[in-house]
């Protein structure tokens, strides 16, 4: 089972609930016994997900379930610091191998922006990916965008 925001059951119960049924009533009771948490429901997805999306895709996701901008912002704190090498084991996963010419790079290009990365991390995982399949993993971001072009 999984956790919902206030407003995916919301949403959820409305569908089945008589129009003098008092949802918000019953939502305020189920938050007063910790039962509904927007930040539990939030901090799921982001556990769930992190390996898989970007902090952009993340983001879009939590928002769309209704979830709070300081909610997202919290449980989203300390993605930053691992989105480059987040986005270099996803393109590890699908790819393996450098691209070979300019379409290759540009589809390796479009599936980690559809992950939700941003342009210059997926530039950067695209950059370093002959290191990443080798195996060489950079310990943090910091070490895949130095200038010296050695690994952490």
């Amino acid at each position: 089972m999984r956790e919902h925001s206030r407003a995916e059951l919301r949403a959820k119960l409305a569908e089945h609930a008589a129009p003098t049924d008092d949802l918000d009533a019953l939502l305020d009771g189920l938050s007063a016994q910790d039962w509904l948490s927007d930040e539990r429901a939030a901090l799921s997805l982001v556990r769930s997900k992190a390996q898989q999306w970007g902090s952009r895709r993340l983001k879009q996701a939590l928002q769309t379930k209704g979830v709070g901008a300081e909610v997202i912002t919290e449980a989203m704190s300390g993605l930053a610091d691992t989105e480059v090498h987040r986005a270099a084991q996803v393109w590890q996963r699908k790819f393996g191998q450098p691209p070979a010419d300019a379409t290759e790079r540009a589809r390796q290009m479009r599936f980690l922006l559809a992950r939700g990365f941003s342009g210059a991390t997926a530039a950067l995982t695209l950059k370093k990916a002959a290191s990443i399949a080798c195996g060489e993993w950079p310990e943090d971001a910091d070490a895949m965008s130095g200038g010296s072009g050695e690994p952490g």
